[in-house]
């Protein structure tokens, strides 16, 4: 059985002002074109498939367009979950016309597919909450799924009816995978867990990824979940949220973020971005190859000391959309900003830092932007207030920016 690992598409998202939808027409694309070249069996798309609750129809459109071609007409069932970015009763809301065409949309961590059976031979064979098992024709096997769409804190307690206020979610939902696993997860079929949710390595550091998608752990986010909890029958876990290609467990056992189809911020500058094909045997572990996206515009941030190297190196990189750090004596004249933006149509920010420590010290206005954005947060908070934003302050800012 061959599978397409794909998450974190983002649908609608801009970088800053500059709209990026032209360049993710062209990645669904290219990842419907991956699917039918490496003829693959099943589609698994891992969440945050829209950038806000409420994307533009435009956004809407082209992920209805890109699932259905995905499907092949019921043929190649897709299956896909909400993220932190997306609203679980948008991504439900199609479900009874999706499922005639083999596209099967998950918003909640108790959601329940209906039996059904479709004339290309897809077949639900058994379900429950957080749990699917389709006969897949083409390669005459069946796929058992464990799936938990992303839920915050009080989503989850909502959905496993828990009332104890000190119970440690991460322990709730490794319970629930281990006994949806013991029921359903033989040998005799192909185990996936596919989940939105942070995962580390127990006793070692997070991973670091961008700056925009790190925040999920803050107050009225989801608890990081240790990859030991995962259940042992489960031979491929098919994550979404970091937005970095990334395998967090090993090559017998899999625990993969497939990441981004594009760089959605310029702390993703340089990165390479993939979709995951993996092929699974019954009883064995699975074998995975990532394929490299070429479309879409490369994200770029430099650093000059003067001007002229910086319209030679902006005339070099067109087609990139660019961040750049002017480092200068003086503050950027606007003639010299007029200078900058004539030769290249994708200058996203322009940051100027002055060496001229005298001219620092006469002003009061001076904001390092190369600090973390809490930190910013801080000193702005302090200038407002005139005093320190206390941790609930803080815990709150997190959750805003998650």
């Amino acid at each position: 059985m061959k599978i397409l690992h794909t998450a974190d598409w983002h649908l609608g998202k801009k970088l800053e002002s500059y709209p990026r939808l032209p360049e993710q027409r062209e990645i669904m694309q290219e990842i419907c074109t991956i699917a039918d070249t490496n003829d693959v069996d099943v589609v698994l798309i891992a969440g945050d498939i829209f950038d806000t609750f409420n994307p533009p129809t435009e956004a809407v459109e082209l992920f209805y367009k890109t699932v259905k071609k995905l499907s092949n007409y019921g043929k190649r069932p897709v299956i896909a979950i909400a993220g932190n970015h997306d609203s679980p009763d948008r991504i439900e809301a199609p479900d009874p016309l999706a499922v005639e065409n083999g596209i099967f949309l998950l918003g909640y961590p108790n959601s329940k597919i209906k039996p059904i059976e479709l004339e290309s031979g897809l077949k639900i064979i058994q379900s429950e909450e957080g749990f699917v098992e389709l006969f897949i024709p083409k390669s005459k096997e069946n796929l058992r799924i464990i799936f938990t769409p992303y839920a915050n804190e009080h989503r989850l307690k909502t959905a496993f009816n828990i009332e104890n206020e000190e119970a440690e979610l991460k322990q709730v939902l490794a319970d629930s995978w281990e006994k949806l696993a013991d029921k359903y997860c033989d040998t005799k079929g192909i185990n996936i867990l596919l989940s939105h949710h942070f995962f580390i390595q127990r006793g070692k550091k997070a991973v670091e990824d961008s700056d925009e998608e790190k925040p999920i752990l803050y107050v009225g986010g989801a608890q990081a979940i240790e990859t030991d909890l995962i259940p042992k029958q489960i031979q491929y876990t098919a994550l979404g949220h970091l937005h970095r290609f990334q395998n967090i467990g090993t090559d017998q056992n899999p625990i993969i973020y497939s990441g981004s189809p594009l760089s959605y911020s310029f702390a993703e500058a340089d990165q390479k971005k993939y979709v995951n094909i993996i092929e699974a045997k019954l009883d064995a572990p699975v074998q995975f190859d990532r394929i490299q996206l070429k479309s879409g515009k490369k994200l770029l941030r430099q650093t000059f000391d003067d001007i002229d190297t910086a319209v030679k190196w902006l005339d070099e990189n067109k087609e990139a959309l660019v961040e750049l750090t002017i480092k200068a004596d003086e503050y950027l004249s606007s003639q010299d900003r007029k200078r900058l933006y004539s030769v290249h149509n994708g200058i996203i920010n322009i940051i100027p830092q002055i060496k001229n420590s005298e001219l620092l010290a006469g002003s009061d206005n001076f904001i390092d932007l190369e600090q973390s954005r809490e930190e910013l947060f801080r000193q702005y908070f302090k200038y407002k207030k005139g005093q320190e934003p206390n941790d609930r302050i803080i815990d709150l800012f997190k959750e805003i920016i998650a």
